[in-house]
């Protein structure tokens, strides 16, 4: 049913909560998985003074975070990973990626509602308003439910 589903991680307790989902999904489907790190250019704290430096900084937590679920991803069975760490505007990178790449997308949701959905925006609610490939979204907390 799938060939490649994208598992786009942050290293947040959300993104992490995705990850048995995707996993299933791939060893079920034997599909590839993708596992994609963005590191966001348009966050505040990276571009101050140094942020070259940051930039690269958060590339290297960005490697290290996805070498970390392609190893947990093995020991779960999935025998075909990818991984991938871009730089640019998270939710419209999530989105390239899989309309080039990807037949479904699995992320984690934090479930911010009200003023907080408003003002931070969300990247998986953009992401499920805007994808090609369908996408499945995971609640924070919601493994073994």
């Amino acid at each position: 049913m799938y060939d490649h589903v994208l598992l786009p991680t942050d290293g947040s307790e959300a993104a992490m909560d995705a990850e048995n989902e995707a996993f299933e999904i791939t060893t079920t489907n034997d599909a590839t998985l993708h596992v994609l790190f963005v590191v966001d250019e348009t966050a505040g704290p990276l571009n101050v003074r140094g942020g070259d430096e940051r930039f690269e900084e958060a590339e290297s937590e960005g490697e290290e975070t996805v070498s970390e679920i392609v190893d947990r991803a093995t020991e779960a069975g999935v025998e075909d990973v990818t991984d991938v760490v871009r730089r640019g505007v998270p939710h419209e990178e999530i989105l390239d990626y899989a309309d080039e790449y990807c037949d479904l997308v699995v992320m984690g949701t934090r479930g911010r509602s009200g003023l907080d959905r408003q003002l931070l925006g969300s990247v998986t609610e953009k992401v499920v308003r805007r994808s090609n490939p369908s996408v499945l979204t995971v609640r924070v907390g919601s493994e073994g439910t």
